[in-house]
């Protein structure tokens, strides 16, 4: 059912231009080329993005000259770019969207090693944490010419036939850097007060303006707040807006901090629109339309984001990459259609930030638009899939839509395999929406399914399927330690499905993300909770200090152990920092190079720098991986059925690893 009463589906009015919704796809860096330019990887997942219902779709970054960004992100700094970006401005129109642009220059965020090895450019010659460098400090020629190629590229994207162009002034980048004074010492006319500081960006604005004409649309991308110490808050993020529209700038995007802030812009553990009252804050000081950015997953918020006045429309940025169809389902309220965007940068963020191409764990088709694309089968057959893990039912799901008879049979008694244990952690819960949408998806394809069922040689020959679809996935690894069947030693599995008693001491044995991810499921037991918080908070209940000593420190000490240098070896890199500092708050300690030799009597005894040591606990939990269970697989071997196995009883992996795999075999049937 539409509905028609949302604001977010209204249009609204950018300068002259009608956007026919408030949903904007924003320029997300994708690396799906090394060569500066557009090919069909790009084109076809921006294409998929504004046929999925988005008002606008941005393209980028994109950079203005060569020394400003380097080989990994698209550019717009030639006439000869014109004719392919032509190409792909027809492609989002013709699909129902406006084409943006997003004019880039990283300045000192510019590492080396993509620009040839040359010096980067800012405003002065101070060192970079994120780029890890010192650049060259900018002449006034160098500013006059990057002054010059942002009004440039802005004019070859007009010609292109971009609906608008938008600068970046976010994230750490060049015109943040002019902002900032912890990197802009200058004492010439861009730099010192505040108003000097302002001049780079407002003459940046007002030569684009001048090549583009007055009704040309012109937006830029702002930080609401730097969240770096001794550089601009929101109180000059507000100041630095109102100075950006009365300059002409036709509106606002607002996002969070910069790189290397130690305040988490885009993982999970930062709340659902965590980030909106930043662009509450822009809001109230400009009349352009303002746009709301970062972890604004669902429509439910995306509509209170509008209707509550922080903002005029908003970014849906990895959301989109998860489900570019998330703007249809939600205008037609099919929302438990949406694929989830859970926010856990595996595929995406820190692909983008190791220059690997970017994807999506819960989507297969993320980045593979073409090469993967879903097509009817010529013959329909009768699938039976065992195990309703996130690989059976993303292999059931395919297969049902290209027109295959399925059936799913389940042991346990629910749906979902691991992913009830992956949701369990602090800030994880949204892997539980992987569950809710393949509830949905097995109802609306009509999918049979059997709970408490397990596949047996019997009950294939009963069946008698075309194929089989094994993923019966995997189950904790137990060590042969002395005392691993104690009372008092569980598997991490077990912890977090069952949520034990575990008394006030426990010990962790494994550091990888289980490890890692279970001992703060622990540390955090006993603390208030958000809504307790806020009503100490509220009515001054109790000191500061107080209220982050009640949320940090709970019922459990934890102690993990680890056998490698370093913990987190499969964590990813955007997010092992925001782990470790969490493990770090709620005190949790870590013991690295230390080999467990025996888990009896409730003690850990182990062996670090060639000494044997020993420590008592309530309870040790288990970490150390998982086997695969494969003997559907072993039977099936010496039968005459086709199948094929997937998922965690090949090779254990991640949710990424299970809903590709699942996907991929279902187009092989």
């Amino acid at each position: 059912m539409k509905q028609e009463s949302s604001m977010l589906f209204s249009p609204i009015y950018i300068n002259n231009l009608e956007v026919k919704n408030r949903i904007a796809y924003p320029s997300l860096g994708l690396v799906y080329s090394y060569d500066r330019k557009l090919n069909s990887r790009y084109v076809e997942f921006y294409k998929a993005r504004a046929a999925g219902g988005a008002g606008i779709v941005t393209v980028g970054p994109c950079g203005v000259d060569f020394i400003g960004s380097g080989i990994a992100f698209l550019a717009i700094d030639n006439d000869e770019a014109i004719t392919s970006f032509q190409e792909l401005t027809s492609e989002i129109k013709n699909a129902g969207a406006k084409s943006w642009i997003q004019l880039f220059h990283s300045g000192a965020y510019t590492h080396p090693f993509l620009i040839d090895g040359k010096e980067p450019m800012a405003p002065s010659a101070v060192y970079s944490k994120y780029s890890k460098t010192t650049p060259k400090e900018m002449t006034p020629e160098d500013i006059e010419n990057v002054i010059d190629a942002f009004a440039k590229a802005a004019n070859r994207a007009k010609k292109a036939g971009f609906d608008g162009v938008e600068i970046i002034g976010s994230a750490g980048y060049l015109i943040t850097q002019f902002l900032s004074p912890k990197t802009n010492q200058r004492t010439d006319e861009y730099g010192g007060t505040i108003d000097k500081r302002l001049k780079f960006p407002v003459d940046v604005i007002k030569r684009v303006r001048k090549e583009v004409g007055p009704d040309y649309p012109v937006t830029i991308r702002v930080a609401g707040n730097d969240f770096v110490e001794n550089s601009n808050t929101s109180k000059e993020a507000a100041y630095f807006a109102k100075a950006y529209e009365e300059s002409s700038i036709d509106a606002i995007n607002v996002t969070g901090g910069w790189h290397e802030t130690k305040v988490p812009q885009l993982p999970s553990v930062l709340p659902e629109s965590g980030f909106t009252y930043l662009a509450l804050n822009i809001k109230r000081a400009v009349s352009v339309p303002v746009m709301a950015s970062n972890r604004i997953s669902s429509p439910l918020a995306a509509e209170k984001i509008l209707r509550d006045g922080c903002a005029d429309m908003v970014n849906l940025g990895r959301v989109l990459i998860a489900d570019p169809e998330w703007p249809l389902k939600a205008e037609h309220g099919r929302y438990d259609e949406i694929r989830p965007c859970v926010a856990c940068s595996q595929l995406c963020t820190d692909e983008v930030f190791s220059g690997r191409p970017v994807g999506c764990i819960g989507n297969p088709l993320a980045g593979f638009e073409k090469e993967r694309k879903l097509e009817k089968s010529d013959i329909s057959k009768r699938v039976l899939v065992a195990g309703a893990g996130p690989a059976g039912l993303e292999a059931a799901i395919t297969a049902a839509k290209r027109g295959h008879k399925v059936e799913i049979y389940e042991k346990s008694g629910s749906i979902g395999g691991q992913l009830p244990l992956a949701a369990a952690p602090p800030h994880k819960n949204e892997f539980a929406e992987f569950i809710r949408y393949y509830k949905t998806m097995v109802k609306k394809y009509r999918i049979d399914l059997f709970l408490n069922s397990e596949v047996d040689m019997e009950l294939i020959k009963k069946r008698n399927p075309d194929f089989i679809v094994a993923a019966t996935g995997a189950e904790p690894v137990m060590p042969p330690f002395k005392g691993i069947d104690d009372p008092g030693v569980i598997s991490a599995w077990d912890f977090l499905k069952n949520d034990s008693f575990v008394g006030k001491n426990i010990a962790v044995i494994g550091g990888g993300a289980v490890g890692l991810e279970t001992a703060l499921f622990a540390a955090s037991k006993g603390t208030i909770s958000p809504e307790t918080l806020e009503f100490l908070f509220s009515y001054n209940a109790e000191e500061i200090e107080v209220l982050k000593e009640l949320l940090f420190k709970g019922s459990v000490k934890v102690t993990v152990f680890e056998l490698l240098a370093k913990v987190g070896k499969d964590v990813g890199k955007s997010t092992k920092w925001v782990l470790l500092d969490n493990l770090k708050k709620h005190g949790v300690d870590i013991i690295t190079e230390a080999e467990v030799l025996s888990v009896a009597n409730r003690t850990v005894l182990y062996k670090k720098d060639s000494k044997e040591q020993s420590m008592e606990f309530d309870s040790l939990v288990i970490a150390a991986g998982s086997k695969p269970v494969n003997s559907l697989g072993s039977m099936l071997k010496s039968s005459k059925y086709s199948f094929t196995e997937i998922g965690d009883c090949t090779t254990p992996g991640n949710v990424g690893h299970a809903i590709h795999g699942g996907y991929l075999a279902a187009l092989k049937i």
